[in-house]
């Protein structure tokens, strides 16, 4: 049986974190593992994909792909409220695409902001809940952004062996 050690290349110094979610270069330079990178181009591509959905259908997917009973008053400030959160989602979701193919030492960065608006649309949905048809399909991507996200940044963060 193998004794478990913590290696140095385990735990990395608050300058290593520091300098990996702000680095000095901002270019195409992966400090970390590359799947974090890779895991990331599908996360930017998927938020692009969903921007696009809340913008441009009609309902911006609040009744077709949430379940939002869209038959009451109002419901066109419910519309209306999704396609700007489009609108938003679109920006983000370029400026992740971004980083993704041309800036890829900000990976790190982009994941703890995912990890932040994954977390504030969590606690916002507590606080102002809502009745769904059906679990929508942000929720179930949260459960699985959430934890893939911290996966990831642990991944980013992890210190490469100098000697190997």
């Amino acid at each position: 049986m193998y004794p478990l050690v913590i290696s140095k290349t385990f735990i990395p110094t608050m300058k290593h974190i520091f300098d990996l979610l702000l680095p000095h270069q901002v270019d195409r330079t992966i400090h970390g593992m590359k799947l974090p990178v890779y895991v990331f181009i599908v996360i930017a591509i998927i938020s692009f994909v969903r921007s696009c959905i809340h913008l441009f259908t009609p309902d911006g997917g609040a009744g077709s792909i949430a379940g939002i009973d869209l038959s009451v008053a109002g419901a066109d400030g419910i519309i209306f409220a999704f396609a700007l959160w489009g609108s938003a989602q679109l920006i983000y979701s370029l400026i992740q695409l971004l980083v993704a193919f041309r800036y890829r030492s900000l990976v790190p960065l982009m994941y703890v902001l995912l990890i932040l608006e994954t977390l504030l649309r969590e606690m916002v949905g507590h606080m102002k809940p809502i009745v769904f048809a059906h679990t929508p399909p942000g929720a179930v991507m949260n459960s699985i952004y959430l934890p893939l996200s911290f996966i990831m940044l642990i991944l980013c963060l992890w210190k490469k062996d100098k000697s190997s």
